[in-house]
């Protein structure tokens, strides 16, 4: 939906040939001067986001709006040049720990962190945040109700972590004051608040990424007030608190957010955001992107919230300094099967059919329909270029990137399997409607029907795809999710392990075809105990090549980020993590 200073060196070299050249500004902070502080910055789009909880954010959309309201202990900072966007930086963090100063044991398995003063809770007096609470953040991963996406990156990295999100499992996802019960009546063994300004941590293995998973969104602090409510539910969102410059004020749900100043934020305290405009207005329920787009340039909104630039307007904006091609390299979108579907008598749980099924897609058709070769390019490996691990490969050539209907016929026959009929939602934003029906065309070309059906509002990736019982149910068969990495530079944990351990499969897995196969798993845990990154990333090409011999998905397209802003709008940041301008940091100008 969705990732230090580190400097990463090793695996970087293909980071920066991976990247394409980008267009646009929005960068324009000296040619405009001193920042104007002040107005309301108008968002307008389509779907709210799946979980609004910090702790299960799970979108690009979701991290960009958490970003605002929930600090982590590292981050990064946006900047329009990417190579600025890889390091990971302090966030509430006083330093980076290193050998070097003593924060990182010798064995490399113990981290302390130091928080800074000055953070505050919005509440009624304000509140210094404490290492507590991000003690009850980690806590809050592995909560029954709605658990974070990413706990699989934990449950291996941090001792005691998977024995106490195993005992989580069995309390009453419906009942709060039990989840808080067991959170205060048991402690993970490797996340400790020394004092409320220390946080220790004890790794079960060395992890060289350590440091970019601490700046991950869901990894924020958490309030005690949040022990009142159901994780993620509709009460819990209308009570967030804020420790970040905005605060959300009003939330209508599926329909719009008002962002205010969060009176208990101050600048000298976060070295990653800053604070200009006034409000932050964000309007939902537009799917249309064409419209999105007119509404930004006739200055009726200022920024696109979950819609890229249409198509069919990139041509006349090419040299329009208010649009830009950002790098986000990503697996955006790429087609996942159902392995757990018993419809068709089971077929998607058959490697034979979907090896069949990798080569019916005309990815030439489909990058025509995202804008272009300057947009996207095809992409045949789980690992985009520009990421830890990528190797080019591809093991279902087609005739210039066309699709190969015949050999698709001809492979289903001989696995036993014609006829297929595939239930196929897709979300309604942006161009995805347009890319589904192209792939149903393609899919039809090599004999097999498609049922699609429009799935919007923020449920795609809520409930139909990231739901086991609607998986088991066969409740869907395909479906075309993106995947943007949730850092970059030494990140191949955060493509293979999120979307492929059969391990971590369940409520609001990402891995949504339930895919499992103990060899790339035992693959993971080889680069997540890897002496060093370039070990690391040889384990995940190994991962790479294992899960597309499986065809677990069929890679579609690395694509970059097309986006435009208000001619108001200055002070443009990117952030690929998020695909969008940092919020905070933006300020407007007639």
């Amino acid at each position: 939906m969705a990732r230090e200073m580190i400097k990463v060196t090793v695996g970087l070299t293909g980071l920066v040939l991976g990247l394409t050249g980008c267009a646009g500004g929005g960068d324009d902070a000296s040619a405009a001067g001193t920042a104007r502080d002040g107005g309301t910055l108008k968002i307008v789009g389509s779907s709210d986001v799946e979980h609004l909880d910090p702790a299960s954010v799970a979108s690009v959309g979701a991290y960009g709006l958490a970003r605002t309201f929930a600090r982590t202990l590292f981050g990064t900072r946006a900047s329009n040049d990417f190579q600025e966007t890889i390091p990971v930086r302090p966030d509430v963090a006083t330093r980076i720990p290193t050998r070097e100063n003593g924060d990182i044991g010798k064995n490399r398995r113990t981290y302390t962190v130091r928080l800074r003063d000055g953070v505050q809770w919005d509440t009624d007096p304000p509140r210094p945040v404490t290492a507590h609470d991000f003690v009850r953040g980690f806590e809050r991963l592995c909560n029954p109700a709605s658990p974070s996406a990413g706990k699989g990156y934990f449950i291996s990295t941090i001792k005691g972590m998977e024995e106490f999100c195993t005992g989580y499992g069995s309390v009453d996802a419906k009942n709060a004051a039990a989840m808080a019960a067991y959170q205060r009546d048991h402690e993970i063994e490797g996340v400790r608040a020394k004092d409320d300004r220390t946080l220790v941590f004890e790794l079960e293995e060395p992890a060289s990424d350590f440091l970019h998973l601490l700046s991950l969104p869901y990894t924020a602090a958490a309030p005690k007030e949040y022990d009142q409510y159901i994780p993620d539910s509709a009460e819990f969102r209308q009570n967030t608190i804020s420790n970040g410059p905005y605060r959300i004020s009003k939330y209508r749900p599926g329909m719009s957010y008002l962002l205010t100043h969060n009176p208990a934020w101050r600048q000298n305290g976060d070295p990653l955001r800053e604070r200009h405009v006034e409000k932050i207005q964000i309007t939902l329920g537009q799917d249309s992107p064409e419209t999105v787009q007119q509404q930004i340039e006739q200055g009726v909104a200022d920024l696109a919230w979950d819609q890229p630039v249409p198509t069919s307007a990139i041509p006349r904006l090419r040299d329009d300094p208010r649009f830009a091609i950002r790098d986000t390299p990503s697996n955006s979108p790429y087609l996942v099967f159902n392995t757990l579907s018993p419809n068709n008598g089971g077929a998607l749980g058959d490697r034979e059919v979907r090896q069949a099924l990798e080569y019916a897609v005309d990815r030439s058709a489909l990058i025509k329909i995202v804008g272009g070769p300057s947009v996207a390019k095809p992409l045949h490996t789980v690992i985009p270029p520009g990421n830890s691990g990528y190797a080019p490969a591809n093991h279902y050539p087609t005739p210039n990137e066309s699709g190969d209907p015949a050999k698709c016929r001809e492979l289903l026959g001989k696995a036993g399997h014609t006829g297929l009929t595939l239930k196929f939602p897709y979300r309604t934003n942006s161009v995805h409607k347009l890319i589904a029906q192209s792939i149903a065309e393609n899919l039809d070309a090599c004999g097999v029907k498609t049922e699609l059906s429009a799935d919007s509002g923020g449920s795609f990736y809520s409930g139909t795809i990231s739901t086991p019982a609607n998986a088991r149910e066969g409740k869907w068969d395909i479906a075309a999710p993106g995947w943007t990495p949730d850092w970059y530079g030494n990140n191949g944990r955060s493509l293979i392990q999120p979307l492929f351990d059969g391990r971590s499969y369940g409520q609001n897995s990402t891995n949504y075809g339930g895919y499992d196969n103990p060899e790339v798993n035992a693959l993971i845990d080889a680069a997540l105990t890897a002496t060093d990154p370039s070990r690391a990333a040889g384990y995940w090409q190994q991962a790479d090549q294992k899960i597309m011999q499986d065809a677990a998905i069929i890679p579609l397209l690395d694509r970059a980020h097309t986006i435009f802003h208000s001619s108001r709008v200055h002070n443009a940041y990117f952030l690929p993590t998020t695909a969008g301008y940092d919020y905070t940091r933006v300020y407007l100008q007639s």
